[in-house]
């Protein structure tokens, strides 16, 4: 059985395995249309909160790792 998943980007039907080598995109454009999105912040993965209200951290202890 043929597993077919839809593009990310434009939605046309991908099919899942070797045949299509950028999966889940259905081409090469599609693929970096998304990593572009990704690139200009567009798209992110939500947080419940923002790393420097629970921890604290300073260049300091960069150095010292």
């Amino acid at each position: 059985m043929t597993t077919v998943v839809k593009c990310p980007t434009c939605g046309k039907g991908v099919v899942w395995g070797e045949i299509s080598p950028y999966r889940p995109f259905c081409c090469k454009r599609c693929q970096l249309i998304d990593l572009g999105e990704w690139a200009d912040e567009e798209k992110r993965i939500p947080s419940t909160g923002d790393l420097s209200e629970t921890e604290d951290w300073s260049e300091e202890d960069d150095r010292d790792r």
